[in-house]
């Protein structure tokens, strides 16, 4: 672990996608409010998180790789938070091309009583608003990939990926050699092939595979589900994340393994997936196998499931869990 660790802290990492920022607002519960039955919430404190595609950058930054995010940020409060919490984590973004006047920073604010989730609310656009077009993006993405070890594409369906993005990108890494990995969003229907990674959780391998809108999830197949989205993504390998199940891992179409969950309790799932894709790229392309990547990756999603919001686990932290 020691070694890999090493290995991890000499990557350079650029991860592209949608960024947003997450709020938690604490507080307690007394009384139902006179004007409607609902609970009046005596905010206590609140914590700003990255979210999505930054998060993501912040767990490689965990484990020590130099990290480049590029996505939206609007030109707002929110986006100057955010741009602060990136600066102070040591992530690099490039502000002359990621900063948006014409957009609002995404905003997922959750509301929490004694550790229970009350509500979420959002704000964003539609999703046209967060959208490069490849013509603006086409030199910036070629310099960004050629110069570091991986791309790592963060796909949460609010418009930054597009079927002409990822294929620029796939163009560019693979003629260069460059590892590819991608956290993809069925319904953001973008055409893409040939990945070195890709990491849908359950229910998004199934609607990959292409099983019917009617199938339930109890009505899983592993070797089915794996063979489909080979057939029409060919990616090299595939980790589809189960929860409480585990990891199932394939390797160019056939599954391989089956590995439990190594988490002993959950109090707070958010950001798991982040995690778990950050943490098997850096250990795919640190030199690790799929299923040595894969207990990496299962062994730091267990530390961040006990946490509360999108954390991220601590060298020390992967170094001393016992489960």
């Amino acid at each position: 672990m020691d070694k890999l660790l090493t290995n991890i802290s000499r990557l350079k990492i650029f991860v592209l996608g949608d960024i947003m920022l997450d709020r938690y607002i604490f507080g307690d519960v007394f009384r139902i409010s006179p004007e409607a039955p609902v609970p009046v919430v005596s905010v206590q404190s609140e914590k700003y998180m990255l979210g999505a595609a930054a998060n993501v950058a912040l767990n490689l930054k965990a484990l020590g790789v130099d990290v480049e995010v590029c996505g939206i940020i609007g030109d707002d409060g929110y986006g100057d938070k955010l741009e602060s919490i990136l600066h102070s984590s040591g992530i690099k973004i490039d502000q002359d091309f990621c900063i948006r006047k014409s957009v609002s920073t995404i905003l997922k604010t959750r509301v929490l009583v004694r550790h229970q989730q009350l509500c979420r609310l959002d704000v964003e656009q539609e999703k046209n608003f967060y959208a490069f077009t490849l013509e603006d993006v086409k030199d910036f993405i070629k310099v960004k990939v050629e110069s570091n070890d991986a791309v790592l594409i963060s796909d949460y369906a609010k418009g930054v990926i597009s079927s002409e993005l990822v294929q620029h990108v796939e163009n560019v890494a693979h003629g260069a050699g460059i590892f590819v990995a991608m956290d993809p969003k069925p319904k953001n229907r973008i055409a893409y092939k040939n990945m070195d990674l890709m990491t849908p959780n359950k229910e998004e391998s199934m609607k990959l595979a292409g099983m019917d809108e009617e199938a339930q999830i109890d009505d899983f197949d592993s070797e089915v589900v794996c063979k489909n989205i080979f057939k029409k993504f060919s990616p090299k390998n595939l980790v589809i994340t189960l929860g409480a199940d585990g990891m199932l891992l394939c390797h160019n179409g056939d599954v391989i393994d089956n590995i439990p969950t190594y988490a002993s309790e959950v109090f707070d799932v958010s950001g798991a997936g982040d995690t778990s894709i950050a943490c098997l790229t850096a250990a795919l392309v640190a030199g690790s196998d799929l299923r040595k990547a894969a207990h990496f990756a299962n062994t730091a999603a267990g530390i961040v499931v006990k946490k509360l919001g999108t954390t991220q686990p601590t060298v020390a932290e992967i170094l001393n869990y016992h489960g």
